[in-house]
């Protein structure tokens, strides 16, 4: 099967936004500056984090992760969609353009289950507070970290693997910024129903289990929220949430829309928008939503600065 692929479609040819040579420059500065604010942000996140003791929680050990792969997922996009922009012929190998469907599965994957042990780890946090040290305790954050991480990457093999017996018969123009599988089975002349099915089964399966899970770790969270007496309390409890629940929405809401619509209203101009959201918007809103809507982030970073402007 790899011989048959090889020998028809060797590369392939991503069509981008636009193929106006007028406006690459100008998309490449815009989306350079995303990437760029994307890296900050995150990246800035994760040095914060470490850097900081009243960041030293298993909550703020989530979001480093967390952060480290809306970095990744935007840099395994990012970069070749720049240097597309600046070259005539925008072409990537066909094990190339496989190896980035991966890394983007598996990276996507693992941020979604993060963020339902972030969930965990609130519902833990607001509804069992006095066995909250006992319970999160470092082995039990670390098996959880590692089954997100196993579970991201056995699920992005599975898609890998199925799309590796695909074949090409000469078109190789892929109609997307990325090797995203959608547009990819559109150019296969060989059966996709497989992958639709492997798509549908696990797609369906990830997403429901992470959406039920947070759905209900929220509902024991808000159930003990109203039952506070203290509206300090209640607020503080409300804030801590925030941040969480919506970059739950944004995420879970785009992925959603993306890949279980119906398929009469699938449109590859408006996918390529909804995959830059969710690529490249997003990652670069989350470090804003952490840090906008947590104090201990904003009493961190404040301690930070002022410790840096003190020693110099």
């Amino acid at each position: 099967m790899t011989d048959r692929n090889s020998t028809s479609v060797t590369e392939f040819i991503l069509q981008g936004f636009t193929g106006h040579p007028k406006g690459q420059i100008s998309l490449f500065l815009i989306f350079l500056i995303i990437y760029l604010f994307t890296l900050l942000g995150n990246l800035g996140m994760v040095a914060l984090i470490r850097q900081s003791p009243l960041l030293h929680s298993p909550m703020y050990f989530f979001l480093t992760h967390f952060s480290l792969m809306d970095a990744c997922i935007t840099s395994t996009i990012a970069p070749p969609m720049l240097l597309n922009f600046l070259l005539e012929r925008k072409a990537i190998s066909y094990s190339g353009c496989i190896l980035q469907f991966f890394m983007f599965c598996a990276f996507t994957d693992v941020e979604a289950f993060i963020l339902v042990i972030m969930a965990y780890d609130r519902y833990v946090a607001i509804c069992r507070p006095l066995s909250y040290t006992a319970i999160m305790s470092k082995p039990l954050c670390m098996w959880l970290l590692t089954g997100a991480y196993i579970g991201g990457v056995v699920n992005s093999l599975i898609h890998t693997c199925a799309s590796l017996r695909l074949s090409y018969c000469g078109k190789n123009s892929v109609n997307h910024f990325f090797c995203d599988l959608a547009a990819l089975m559109a150019l296969a002349c060989s059966d996709t129903s497989l992958n639709e099915l492997l798509l549908l089964t696990f797609g369906t399966f990830v997403e429901a289990f992470n959406i039920v899970a947070i759905i209900t770790s929220y509902a024991f969270i808000i159930t003990a929220i109203v039952r506070m007496h203290s509206t300090e309390g209640r607020l503080k409890a409300f804030s801590t949430c925030a941040s969480h629940l919506t970059t739950f929405a944004l995420f879970h809401g785009t992925i959603l829309y993306m890949y279980f619509r119906p398929t009469s209203s699938f449109s590859m101009d408006t996918d390529k928008g909804v995959s830059l959201f969710y690529t490249l918007i997003i990652p670069m809103l989350n470090p804003l939503i952490y840090s906008l809507r947590n104090k201990e982030v904003q009493d961190a970073l404040r301690k930070l600065i002022g410790k840096n402007l003190h020693t110099h």
